[in-house]
């Protein structure tokens, strides 16, 4: 009964919301220094050029003046990879490279949807060298063998590391240039090739987004590329095909989903669609993700978590993102750590930095998750209430509450990787502008455990 009040309520606020945007013809950002009116088919590009005109997270677009980025279509559901042949077929290419990696064609996966391929005819040939924090080389050789097979189209299976890799290979192969000449907001010419993403996993809604991360191997940096030419054609999320996932991928995974929920929640780019998006995309983690975790063949709480995902990659998509992510990228970059792995340690301590900027926000986040008493408790209290249940979901699925664990991280790095992530896109969207020296408390927190 309260989930179908939430949808309900969460439906009111959609509905409100395009009533809006279907008016609005312009979008003003604000900012403590100036405001900046845009076209409303502009807002996309602010990101780029707020950079040198705007301070860091000193921006915000008013409700109902947005746009909304997504796939043309998208498939969710058991069995929902039976579609697969008829919807690329539908594309009209002549030969598609298979993105994934080798411990997917291990365990079946990329057989089982292969033989979909091959059932409706349709000509591929498989690149299964993704490394997990996907590299510039990765994309280099993928583009190699697109280019040598002279592929028309893309189609990936995997996680976020697959699908990342596989819109840099999409993204090269129809502007040129190197992959590195798009690391920042929008800077391609042209759409990618026709490209359908199969998700394996729960968590990074990489299939959905027009965010794709690339690991720089010489400066141990990963690259964010924003850009809405690498959106996915199709995105399809079958939760059979995640069944296979062991508990700790499932747990980063979904955890990362909550992270994308939690930061596009209380982005400065958030907005009434987001934000029904990132509730609904809560509750469903809140509810389904331990169950997933402690038992993988549990078919139901598998499918509720690919809309959790998928719920929270729309909000993250048109909101961005926040420190959480930013600080992550460093750490992922500079250790090869699983990014999901990153950010459940380090989102306690990044929501309890922004909860002067976001209390009330935040005390929602703690009564979505299932925190009795919200209403009578302060914004404050609830919203450190919102921290302790997110600590507390970490734990149940078995994440660890600190970095110190981890031998290769070194609290002497701190310095550079705070420097990093002050730079990274992700970040610019946070509500509340963090200083090097707070950036280097967050790590230092998240290091100890919170």
């Amino acid at each position: 009964r309260q989930s179908l009040q939430t949808i309900s309520r969460n439906l009111s606020t959609l509905h409100k919301a395009t009533k809006n945007v279907a008016s609005a013809s312009s979008v003003v950002f604000v900012n403590k220094r100036q405001q900046v009116a845009l076209p409303l088919n502009s807002n996309h590009k602010f990101f780029s050029t707020s950079l040198k005109s705007m301070d860091q997270g000193h921006y915000s677009i008013p409700d109902g003046n947005s746009i909304f980025f997504a796939p043309s279509q998208n498939a969710i559901g058991v069995n929902s990879v039976e579609q697969l042949g008829g919807f690329v077929n539908n594309l009209g290419c002549k030969k598609i490279l298979v993105v994934t990696d080798k411990p997917l064609v291990q365990i079946g996966i990329v057989a089982q949807v292969t033989k979909v391929l091959e059932k409706a005819g349709i000509s591929f040939v498989i690149f299964d060298n993704v490394q997990p924090n996907p590299t510039v080389s990765n994309v280099n050789e993928g583009l190699k063998i697109m280019q040598k097979e002279s592929c028309d189209g893309i189609v990936s299976i995997g996680g976020g590391s697959v699908h990342d890799c596989a819109k840099g290979i999409g993204l090269v192969k129809g502007n040129g240039g190197k992959i590195e000449d798009y690391e920042g907001l929008d800077k391609s010419k042209k759409p990618i090739c026709p490209y359908v993403a199969v998700n394996t996993t729960a968590g990074t809604a990489a299939e959905l987004t027009r965010f794709s991360i690339i690991t720089n191997e010489v400066t141990r940096v990963k690259m964010a590329i924003v850009d809405k030419n690498i959106t996915p054609t199709l995105s399809l999320n079958d939760p059979v095909l995640m069944m296979k996932q062991p508990p700790f991928l499932t747990a980063c995974t979904g955890l990362d989903a909550l992270t994308h929920a939690i930061e596009a929640y209380v982005s400065t780019a958030a907005n009434p669609i987001t934000d029904a998006c990132a509730l609904m995309a809560i509750e469903l983690i809140g509810e389904h993700l331990s169950k997933a975790v402690a038992n993988g063949s549990d078919i139901y709480a598998r499918e509720k978590m690919c809309y959790a995902q998928f719920l929270a990659g729309l909000a993250f998509n048109n909101a961005s993102l926040g420190y959480v992510h930013a600080i992550a990228h460093q750490l992922g970059g500079y250790y090869n750590l699983p990014h999901g792995f990153c950010n459940a340690i380090l989102l306690p301590s990044v929501m309890k930095f922004n909860i002067p900027a976001h209390a009330k926000k935040l005390a929602r986040v703690a009564k979505t998750l299932g925190v009795k008493n919200v209403d009578n408790m302060s914004d404050y209290d609830a919203a450190y209430e919102a921290v302790k249940a997110v600590c507390k979901l970490r734990e149940l699925v078995g994440i660890p509450s600190g970095l110190n664990g981890e031998k290769i991280v070194k609290r002497e790095d701190f310095d550079v990787l705070a420097d990093h992530a002050l730079k990274d896109v992700c970040g610019f969207t946070n509500p509340r502008v963090a200083t090097k020296k707070d950036i280097i408390a967050i790590l230092e927190e998240s290091y100890k455990g919170l």
